[in-house]
């Protein structure tokens, strides 16, 4: 149309000024750039479009996959509720067990910090009361909540015998205070050997000199300290129990031992068994 317009213009320049035709021209080169910005525009319309096309074709298939997701949960949701009213669960009475089993786990935990604490402070009244010499052939240690004391057969025993030596009496005198301080622990004395044949007259092997040692043990607390002996009790392991090589001369006399082993009375763990919760199912 523009070019029609402007042809016709110059058929009739003779009656159009030069000043309207500058002016005509412009105009023309005027909305010619419009027209190209226009077609610009247009493309890049077309291209939104598109791109909102398809934008939308996955917004559909992800709403295609959400639905299924959906009657999935649903299906499960059903399922749970049907099985939760066929078993007519007692929310409530979960919660109590729930609680009870805290609680229970709760006391457990106290308990043993007491204990603990009371094994530390009678480890550390021990080693307070020994004597450096008497350190020496004396380990104390405290694992899994248990005491354990061991004794060098050198210092307890009269060489290849099961007599206690006067030397030792002063170092269990010192024991039996402390064991008779903690009321609330049993001790066990258990004899250890090392894997040395040993014959002797009523000594027939190394089963019967660790268990004979851990009974001179106990009947000199008994007897001699006054340790109540329905907290004693007296064990041989013999050969059995090594600590050290039994190749070498250090680590049979590591093994050639005997251990006084303080615990928390027995019917005190019972008495927390007894009062955990009932774990019965319902």
């Amino acid at each position: 149309m523009l070019a029609a317009v402007l042809a016709a213009a110059m058929a009739l320049t003779g009656c159009v000024s030069k000043k309207d035709y500058v002016k005509l021209q412009d105009d023309y080169n005027r909305q010619g750039k419009e027209y190209q910005a226009a077609l610009v525009e247009l493309a890049q319309a077309k291209s939104r479009v598109q791109s909102l096309d398809e934008r939308l074709e996955e917004a559909r298939k992800d709403n295609a996959d959400l639905k299924e997701a959906y009657a999935a949960i649903q299906k499960s949701l059903d399922h749970s509720l049907a099985a939760g009213s066929q078993s007519s669960v007692n929310i409530a009475k979960l919660v109590d067990e729930i609680n009870a089993s805290n609680k229970y786990i709760q006391h457990l935990v106290e308990a043993k910090s007491k204990s603990d604490s009371l094994n530390m402070v009678l480890t550390n009244n021990l080693t307070r009361s020994l004597s450096r010499d008497e350190l020496r052939d004396i380990d104390i240690k405290v694992l899994k909540g248990v005491v354990y004391i061991s004794l060098s057969d050198n210092m307890l025993y009269r060489s290849g015998s099961y007599e206690i030596s006067d030397r030792a009496m002063a170092t269990l005198s010192k024991i039996a205070k402390i064991i008779k301080d903690y009321k609330d622990y049993d001790v066990l004395v258990e004899g250890n050997t090392d894997d040395v044949p040993i014959s002797r007259t009523n000594i027939r092997n190394n089963w019967d000199l660790s268990a004979l040692r851990a009974s001179s043990v106990v009947q000199v607390l008994q007897d001699k300290f006054g340790v109540d002996p329905s907290r004693l009790s007296a064990a041989g392991r013999g050969e059995y129990n090594p600590i050290g090589d039994n190749t070498t001369d250090t680590g049979r006399e590591r093994n050639r031992r005997t251990e006084i082993i303080i615990t928390p009375k027995l019917d005190q763990f019972m008495d927390l068994i007894d009062q955990a919760p009932d774990t019965e199912e319902h």
